[in-house]
């Protein structure tokens, strides 16, 4: 069974139910989520053996967060324990033309206080097949940009493959800070995942003749894209994520993945969302699950946005499927029909 370690923060989410704003009433839902999370979710749901790395704190809420994880039989054997509190978000789900609004209370949460010394990379990866992070994790302070540093060299030394998705986060750094952290950690990644925006944000790379929220994209531009970062960065191959959105409910999803001679692009899914958030993160799984698959490159391309589109479905952070119902997705059956 393959192994992948996947490192970063996991939070509190707290959300209004349904669709309601803050506070509209007095009631939140709460539930654990973060980009590396949810792919280590995923990749357990998938039967992969998915391990988690995170700083904790001991207390209760702390443990809960543990147990969000183990409840999917995500190994979080090396996840360290200490600091004072856990990060918080508050999600507000968008509808309609009234788009969704993220804030962060995570200053000071036990990851964001960590240092190198509390992660032993070199046991934490024996056995490692994969190793993914997104640039959420720098992006909390200078001690997580040399964390990540140091996991991406004692992966390499272990030749252990290492993914990463951009995710740039203007609330968390500026678009230098972004550019300077990630030319570096860059350096180490074998496959780069990215969406329409990050590019540009981190590295000033940009599709011609795109409007995103005008929902026009550009096939010929996301092919200069790729073929810019890999040739910057000598990665081995780069996915690029499609997203037009008509509405906050509704947009058409699809993803390209470009492996050094081939650009394959997916079908794509007209989508009526549930819950968006995690959705880019279930795609980086889909597309790690399939390439150590042995998918070829239209096949993985497929299979992650299947995955993907599925996520947008279900309520909060984790993508709660299977291979069967992904592959099922990816067959063409999107039907949606009862299944008796």
């Amino acid at each position: 069974m393959k192994r992948i370690v996947t490192f970063g923060e996991i939070m509190l989410r707290l959300a209004p139910n349904g669709y309601y704003r803050f506070f509209q009433n007095d009631q939140m839902q709460a539930t654990f989520g973060g980009g590396e999370a949810n792919v280590a979710v995923s990749l357990a749901n998938f039967g992969m053996n998915a391990a988690y790395v995170t700083k904790l704190p001991k207390h209760a809420i702390g443990q809960a967060a543990v147990d969000s994880l183990r409840y999917f039989g995500v190994d979080t054997d090396d996840i360290v324990r200490g600091g004072e509190r856990v990060g918080i978000y508050y999600l507000e789900k968008g509808a309609s033309q009234r788009g969704s609004v993220c804030i962060y209370d995570r200053a000071h949460s036990a990851i964001q206080t960590a240092s190198p010394e509390d992660f032993d990379w070199d046991d934490i990866f024996e056995g490692a097949d994969w190793f993914h992070f997104t640039g959420i994790t720098p992006a909390l302070g200078e001690n997580l940009v040399e964390i990540c540093k140091q996991a991406c060299i004692a992966a390499k030394k272990k030749g252990v493959k290492i993914s990463c998705d951009l995710n740039y986060r203007g609330k968390l750094w500026t678009r230098d800070q972004a550019r300077e952290a990630m030319t570096e950690l860059c350096k180490y990644v074998d496959v780069c995942i990215s969406n329409e925006e990050d590019a540009k944000d981190v590295f000033g790379i940009e599709a011609e003749n795109t409007d995103i929220y005008g929902g026009k994209l550009n096939h010929e531009g996301y092919k200069s894209v790729a073929k810019q970062l890999a040739d910057k960065f000598g990665f081995e191959k780069v996915a690029i994520t499609l997203r037009s959105s008509i509405s906050a409910s509704d947009n058409d999803w699809a993803a390209m993945l470009y492996d050094g001679e081939n650009y394959c692009f997916s079908k794509e899914y007209h989508l009526h969302i549930v819950d968006r958030v995690g959705g880019g993160d279930s795609f980086g799984a889909g597309l790690i699950y399939a390439l150590l698959s042995g998918k070829d490159t239209q096949a993985a391309v497929e299979f992650a946005v299947a995955a993907s589109a599925l996520k947008h479905s279900i309520e909060g952070d984790f993508n709660r499927v299977s291979v069967s119902e992904v592959e099922k997705l990816a067959g063409g059956d999107g039907s949606g029909r009862v299944q008796r």
